[in-house]
């Protein structure tokens, strides 16, 4: 089977995550999608997540009702910081029958070069690049990276986190029943 995985933080997880999960499924490129939420991004700042299983908890709240998709935390009994190759390699490893192919925004693969071990990632596996603002694509020819023509939309989880703790309205940006779960949590207050 092939599989998507979508690696994140997911802090927390939007409508524009789930869009692009829909969209890669819907356009064939994968058989089902796995949110791999990560606990310590090396490249992200850690003091405003959220623990890492309500945020996988809030995943899984999103797309409860999808069978197509997936929430996994294999990267919680991974060595921290969490790093893509090495998930990949220990996906590959424990789930021999399925291929993965890895799904992410233009902004990390404009990054990619900072990432532990890219050349593994970039010689073994295929990608799936959806467009970001501001942050074209150079795949210098690679024939494992496809740039999605997906819905282009502006959401951003710092912002999110940031009209939550103004207590502004969230409809609109997140599932209804993720905004539950947030309120009833007092996920992202302080």
């Amino acid at each position: 089977m092939k599989i998507g995985l979508y690696f994140g933080s997911f802090n927390p997880i939007h409508h524009a995550h789930l869009i692009i999960a829909n969209h890669i499924l819907n356009e064939g490129l994968v058989n089902k999608v796995w949110f791999v939420v990560s606990p310590h991004n090396p490249l992200k700042e850690t003091s405003s997540l959220l623990d890492e299983n309500h945020r996988l908890h809030l995943v899984n709240t999103a797309i409860e009702n999808d069978n197509r998709m997936k929430a996994t935390d294999i990267e919680f009994s991974l060595p921290r910081p969490s790093y893509t190759a090495v998930t990949l390699a220990h996906l590959t490893e424990k789930y021999p029958q399925h291929q993965f192919v890895v799904t992410m925004g233009s902004d990390s693969f404009q990054n990619i070069k900072r990432w532990k071990n890219y050349t593994y990632i970039l010689d073994n596996y295929e990608i799936l690049i959806y467009n970001r603002p501001g942050f074209t694509v150079n795949t210098q020819n690679h024939l494992k990276i496809t740039v999605l023509d997906a819905p282009l939309l502006e959401l951003s989880a710092t912002e999110i986190r940031k009209l939550i703790k103004e207590k502004k309205s969230l409809k609109y940006l997140l599932p209804n029943n993720v905004i539950a779960e947030i309120e009833k949590g007092g996920y992202y207050r302080k």
